[in-house]
């Protein structure tokens, strides 16, 4: 058995891999959808603007979760405890989002 059978090839361009800055997320959801979106909101001005959409099924959606607690547990295991801080003032991530209808 060939050792890269197992392997997958994934192109990441250059435009995407500058990524985007996002300080907010809304996260909506319908039966077979889970919808995120990364939002860019600047101190001051009255509205944000939406720089990413990520679309996933629930079971990726729950992959993606495991994994991001996973990271964040390394991150703090190597940097530090990340600091919560007082949300005053700040939406809570599903603040006014619409119900996501598929």
């Amino acid at each position: 058995m060939e050792e890269n059978e197992n392997q997958m090839n994934i192109e990441l361009t250059e435009d995407i891999a500058l990524g985007v800055y996002s300080n907010l997320a809304i996260i909506t959801h319908s039966p077979t959808e889970i919808v995120s979106d990364f939002i860019q909101i600047m101190p001051g001005m009255p509205k944000g603007k939406v720089r990413s959409r990520v679309i996933m099924t629930p079971q990726n959606a729950k992959r993606f979760m495991k994994a991001m607690i996973e990271n964040v547990q390394k991150y703090e295991q190597t940097f530090g405890v990340i600091e919560d801080f007082d949300n005053s003032g700040i939406p809570p991530m599903n603040f006014g989002a619409p119900t996501t209808q598929a």
